[in-house]
């Protein structure tokens, strides 16, 4: 099977392992293998929803490109959330800071000036 199909099926469950479900999806895998597999499947709802619907496809290519076309949609949204948060960030400007601290510096000179004239 593709590396992609490894990539999104390591996300799983870290207990079991990715060869073993491969073999399991594709009925290479022995009877007492395969009820093992299914006993720590048993103990995780998401996976075992997972490698059912993974199980429905009938043609491996089909899954195969389905697989391709989600990492390729994940990468891109990630890339985009990731280039918003970017553009959110406060970037090193020395400029902006020189300013809020003269502007600081501004205010507090004129609370004291106006503090003792109003109290003179």
């Amino acid at each position: 099977m593709s590396d992609n199909l490894k990539n999104i099926l390591s996300n799983l469950n870290k207990d079991i392992e990715q060869d073993k479900l491969l073999d399991y999806l594709s009925k290479n895998l022995s009877a007492s293998d395969a009820h093992e597999l299914e006993k720590q499947m048993a103990d995780d709802a998401f996976m075992n929803d997972a490698v059912e619907g993974l199980e429905q496809f009938k043609n491996k290519k089909d899954l195969l490109l389905l697989v391709e076309q989600l990492n390729s949609d994940l990468k891109k949204k990630t890339a985009k959330k990731k280039n918003k948060k970017e553009k959110r960030k406060l970037k090193d400007q020395p400029g902006l800071y020189i300013t809020i601290i003269i502007l600081l510096f501004l205010v507090v000179i004129g609370y004291v000036i106006v503090k003792k004239y109003l109290a003179g």
